[in-house]
Protein backbone atom coordinates (compact mmCIF):
# COMPACT_ATOMS: atom_id res chain seq x y z
CA UNK A 1 0.00 0.00 0.00
CA UNK A 2 1.33 3.44 -0.94
CA UNK A 3 2.18 5.95 1.73
CA UNK A 4 -0.53 8.56 2.27
CA UNK A 5 0.20 11.96 0.76
CA UNK A 6 0.98 14.97 2.90
CA UNK A 7 -2.54 16.21 2.21
CA UNK A 8 -4.10 12.94 3.39
CA UNK A 9 -2.05 13.22 6.55
CA UNK A 10 -3.39 16.77 7.02
CA UNK A 11 -6.95 15.53 6.44
CA UNK A 12 -6.43 12.82 9.08
CA UNK A 13 -5.06 15.36 11.55
CA UNK A 14 -1.60 13.76 11.60
CA UNK A 15 0.06 16.94 10.32
CA UNK A 16 -0.98 20.38 11.54
CA UNK A 17 -2.58 22.82 9.13
CA UNK A 18 -4.32 26.16 9.28
CA UNK A 19 -7.77 25.01 8.21
CA UNK A 20 -10.24 27.68 7.11
CA UNK A 21 -13.14 25.37 6.12
CA UNK A 22 -14.02 21.74 5.56
CA UNK A 23 -16.81 19.39 4.62
CA UNK A 24 -17.21 15.64 4.33
CA UNK A 25 -15.73 15.87 0.80
CA UNK A 26 -12.98 18.51 0.95
CA UNK A 27 -10.76 20.57 3.21
CA UNK A 28 -9.44 24.11 2.71
CA UNK A 29 -6.27 25.27 4.45
CA UNK A 30 -3.65 27.98 4.08
CA UNK A 31 -0.65 27.16 1.88
CA UNK A 32 2.53 27.08 3.98
CA UNK A 33 4.45 28.76 1.14
CA UNK A 34 1.92 31.38 0.05
CA UNK A 35 2.33 33.37 -3.14
CA UNK A 36 0.50 36.11 -1.25
CA UNK A 37 -1.47 36.36 2.01
CA UNK A 38 -4.57 34.18 2.03
CA UNK A 39 -3.23 31.64 -0.51
CA UNK A 40 -5.44 28.63 0.21
CA UNK A 41 -5.46 25.04 -0.99
CA UNK A 42 -8.75 23.21 -1.42
CA UNK A 43 -8.17 19.46 -1.35
CA UNK A 44 -10.64 16.62 -1.88
CA UNK A 45 -10.75 13.98 0.84
CA UNK A 46 -10.38 11.38 -1.91
CA UNK A 47 -6.66 10.84 -2.55
CA UNK A 48 -5.94 10.80 -6.28
CA UNK A 49 -3.35 12.60 -8.38
CA UNK A 50 -5.46 13.86 -11.30
CA UNK A 51 -8.86 15.52 -11.65
CA UNK A 52 -9.89 12.84 -14.14
CA UNK A 53 -9.36 10.17 -11.47
CA UNK A 54 -11.69 11.80 -8.93
CA UNK A 55 -15.09 10.23 -8.43
CA UNK A 56 -18.00 12.20 -9.84
CA UNK A 57 -19.12 12.95 -6.28
CA UNK A 58 -15.72 14.29 -5.16
CA UNK A 59 -15.32 16.31 -8.34
CA UNK A 60 -18.69 17.98 -7.96
CA UNK A 61 -18.15 18.84 -4.30
CA UNK A 62 -14.63 20.16 -4.88
CA UNK A 63 -15.92 23.35 -6.52
CA UNK A 64 -18.18 23.87 -3.52
CA UNK A 65 -14.97 23.98 -1.48
CA UNK A 66 -13.43 26.50 -3.85
CA UNK A 67 -16.42 28.82 -3.66
CA UNK A 68 -16.55 28.51 0.14
CA UNK A 69 -12.85 29.41 0.36
CA UNK A 70 -13.51 32.38 -1.92
CA UNK A 71 -16.41 33.50 0.26
CA UNK A 72 -14.25 33.40 3.39
CA UNK A 73 -11.25 35.06 1.73
CA UNK A 74 -13.34 37.75 0.05
CA UNK A 75 -14.49 39.00 3.46
CA UNK A 76 -10.95 39.27 4.80
CA UNK A 77 -9.31 40.70 1.66
CA UNK A 78 -12.29 42.76 0.43
CA UNK A 79 -12.12 41.31 -3.08
CA UNK A 80 -14.20 39.17 -5.38
CA UNK A 81 -11.19 38.44 -7.62
CA UNK A 82 -9.15 35.26 -7.30
CA UNK A 83 -6.58 33.29 -9.15
CA UNK A 84 -7.91 29.72 -9.12
CA UNK A 85 -5.41 27.20 -10.41
CA UNK A 86 -4.77 23.49 -10.67
CA UNK A 87 -1.48 21.73 -11.43
CA UNK A 88 -2.96 18.47 -12.76
CA UNK A 89 -0.06 16.01 -12.60
CA UNK A 90 3.67 16.25 -12.06
CA UNK A 91 4.45 17.50 -15.58
CA UNK A 92 2.04 20.38 -14.90
CA UNK A 93 3.92 21.42 -11.77
CA UNK A 94 2.00 19.37 -9.19
CA UNK A 95 4.37 18.75 -6.28
CA UNK A 96 2.11 16.57 -4.11
CA UNK A 97 0.32 13.77 -5.99
CA UNK A 98 -3.08 14.62 -4.54
CA UNK A 99 -5.52 16.87 -6.41
CA UNK A 100 -5.60 20.38 -4.97
CA UNK A 101 -6.86 23.73 -6.14
CA UNK A 102 -5.02 26.94 -5.35
CA UNK A 103 -7.27 29.85 -4.40
CA UNK A 104 -5.36 33.12 -4.22
CA UNK A 105 -7.07 36.43 -3.48
CA UNK A 106 -6.17 39.13 -6.00
CA UNK A 107 -6.23 42.83 -5.31
CA UNK A 108 -5.12 45.88 -7.22
CA UNK A 109 -1.35 46.29 -7.00
CA UNK A 110 -0.67 42.85 -5.49
CA UNK A 111 2.15 42.29 -8.03
CA UNK A 112 0.60 39.02 -9.20
CA UNK A 113 0.64 38.20 -12.87
CA UNK A 114 -1.64 36.50 -15.32
CA UNK A 115 -1.43 33.00 -16.76
CA UNK A 116 0.70 34.47 -19.56
CA UNK A 117 3.57 34.78 -17.08
CA UNK A 118 3.86 30.96 -17.01
CA UNK A 119 5.14 31.02 -20.61
CA UNK A 120 7.13 34.26 -20.91
CA UNK A 121 8.67 33.27 -24.26
CA UNK A 122 5.37 32.50 -25.99
CA UNK A 123 4.07 35.18 -28.35
CA UNK A 124 1.91 37.77 -26.62
CA UNK A 125 -1.79 37.81 -27.49
CA UNK A 126 -2.60 40.12 -30.35
CA UNK A 127 -2.60 40.19 -34.10
CA UNK A 128 -4.54 37.76 -36.22
CA UNK A 129 -5.16 34.35 -34.64
CA UNK A 130 -4.02 31.32 -36.64
CA UNK A 131 -7.50 29.94 -37.26
CA UNK A 132 -6.20 27.23 -39.60
CA UNK A 133 -3.89 25.81 -36.93
CA UNK A 134 -6.66 26.06 -34.34
CA UNK A 135 -9.03 24.14 -36.64
CA UNK A 136 -6.40 21.46 -37.24
CA UNK A 137 -5.90 21.09 -33.50
CA UNK A 138 -9.66 20.94 -32.88
CA UNK A 139 -10.02 18.27 -35.58
CA UNK A 140 -7.21 16.20 -34.13
CA UNK A 141 -8.89 16.26 -30.69
CA UNK A 142 -12.26 14.99 -31.88
CA UNK A 143 -12.95 11.33 -31.33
Amino acid sequence: MAEPTLFTRIIRGEVPAHIIARSDHWIAFLDIYPRRPGHTLVVPIEEVSHLSKLSVESRSHLLDGVTEAQRILSQRFETDDFLVGVHDGSNAGQEIPHVHIHVIPRTLGDEGRSLLACWPNAPAPGGTPNFEALQEMANSLKE
